[in-house]
């Protein structure tokens, strides 16, 4: 099965089928809403044009161009002003406490759940809007109390602007009861782990299509009927004559804009294989791709610089696995002496086992690339099954070893994966996942019942197994 090109252009061609990923944000959409600063901004942006909308009115009506409402007339200059200054001033004391009430929240995330989950809070959207709402609040009524203090005419009071200030001050209200209620909710364990479950089911929605089908619903199963030479011969190709493309920079491959890349290929009528995918960790000077014939290598190079990009940190933008690895954090720091929390790790398994239940039942390219011509341009390594599995189940059932609640919820799991899984290869990976759980309970666990009931879960699946290949 070869892989079509991303969504971020259009496909160059379809092998088999149209294009299977979904629209990505891209890296840069991805970068921006993990800020406090892009929501406030823009309702900064909106507050100000708020302002001169409701300023024009307040000019309209006195010229005596409009009629304002009977509830928005009333007061003078200097009782207008005094309004003003008492919404800025107490809008801009209760910004300080929910930042203040922001850092500590992502403060007590980066100690409970791990350091990489503060982004997951950051990109917190309820959190942006109450810090803009306040902000936005803040500098409507300094612009109107700004335009009284200034204004040439001595005896003019924009109402219908301090009516707005007034108005927006009740909704800030409200936005900080809602503040209140949503960190005291979103830093409780079961809402963290189940949101970043369902990153998980968004990123295996974007990168991988149901079996037998693509994201449109177009059949995905024939096979490449394209010229040229064939994946195994490019292989031997490019491990003997291909050129090596070092590495620009240090750090997490977040980024790879395949259709630039495939496009590059085509017009130097060139084979690209990429040596790292999203997610991996890329030394600067170290291979990051090998390009045959090597008269493309610099060429090839100067696009590998646009086209990928590193940073710090992994994100979810095609790296599925990052959530994974999240969750299993979390449940190996729940495991650990210091904080023993059996629970959580169980409620993380159970997540883990719904994502790979969904995964079971994606389909797995091999990471080749065709122009529109049929010939291979670009290859990647694309995840396995297999180190999806193993992402998932290995560092938990290492830090559960001894534990007989976690072993049992971990066979549970499997089973309830292998239910889902579609062929032989797929239930060998979650056997083999059961196998090691059970000779690892063997070998700790004294405990006789304990030990019974973890080989009746281990049984039960074997059982499963075997029901499921005499099915087909």
């Amino acid at each position: 099965m070869t892989n079509p090109p991303p969504p971020e252009i259009e496909p160059i061609v379809v092998a088999g089928g149209a294009s299977n990923r979904r629209p990505l944000p891209g890296w840069r959409a991805e970068a921006l809403r993990t800020t406090f600063w892009l929501v406030p901004c823009l309702m900064v942006v909106v507050a100000a044009i708020c302002f001169a909308i409701t300023f024009a009115i307040d000019l309209g009506a006195y010229h005596h161009q409009l009629t304002l409402p009977f509830w928005v007339r009333d007061g003078n200059a200097d009782a207008g002003r005094e309004v003003l200054i008492a919404i800025a001033a107490a809008v801009l004391t209760v910004i300080g406490v929910v930042f203040s009430i922001t850092i500590l929240a992502l403060t007590l995330a980066s100690q409970q759940f791990g350091p990489r989950m503060m982004r997951n809070f950051m990109r917190d959207l309820g959190n942006q809007v109450t810090l803009g709402a306040f902000v936005g609040t803040f500098v409507y009524s300094v612009l109107t109390l700004a335009f009284i203090a200034s204004s040439p005419i001595s005896d003019f009071v924009p109402h219908l602007s301090i009516f707005v200030s007034e108005a927006l001050l009740l909704v800030d209200l409200g936005v900080l009861i809602y503040f209140i209620h949503h960190i005291a909710t979103s830093i409780q364990l079961p809402n963290v782990i189940a949101r970043i479950a369902n990153d998980l089911f968004i990123a295996i929605d974007t990168e991988f299509p149901l079996f037998g089908t693509d994201s449109a619903g177009a059949g995905m199963g024939a096979p490449s009927t394209g010229s040229g030479p064939s994946a195994a011969e490019l292989d031997e190709i490019l491990r003997r004559r291909g050129i090596t493309v070092p590495a620009a920079a240090n750090g997490y491959l977040q980024f790879v804009s395949y259709g630039e890349l495939l496009r590059i290929a085509s017009h130097l009528d060139a084979v690209i294989e990429l040596a790292h995918r999203p997610g991996h960790f890329v030394l600067a000077g170290r291979p990051i791709a090998t390009v045959w014939p090597g008269g493309a290598a610099d060429q090839v190079s100067a696009a590998l610089a646009k086209a990928h990009l590193t940073g710090p940190h992994r994100t979810l933008s095609q790296d599925p696995v990052f959530a994974i690895d999240q969750l299993v954090e979390i449940a190996i720091r729940a495991l650990s002496p210091a904080v023993n929390d059996t629970f959580t790790a169980l409620t993380c398994i159970d997540w883990l086992s719904a994502g790979l239940c969904q995964i079971s039942g994606r389909l797995f390219g091999q990471g080749i690339y065709r122009d529109q011509v049929g010939r291979i341009r670009l290859i990647e390594q694309d995840p396995s099954y297999q180190r999806m599995v193993n992402r998932a189940f290995d560092k938990v059932r290492q830090a559960g070893r001894g534990m007989p609640a976690v072993l049992i919820r971990l066979l549970d799991s499997l089973t309830h994966v292998m239910e889902y899984t579609r062929d032989t290869g797929q239930r060998t990976h979650v056997i083999r996942q059961a196998e090691m759980i059970m000779r690892g309970a063997e070998h700790d666990i004294d405990e006789p019942n304990d030990l019974a009931d973890i080989g009746r879960r281990y049984d039960d699946l074997l059982a499963l197994a075997q029901r499921m290949k005499s099915l087909g």
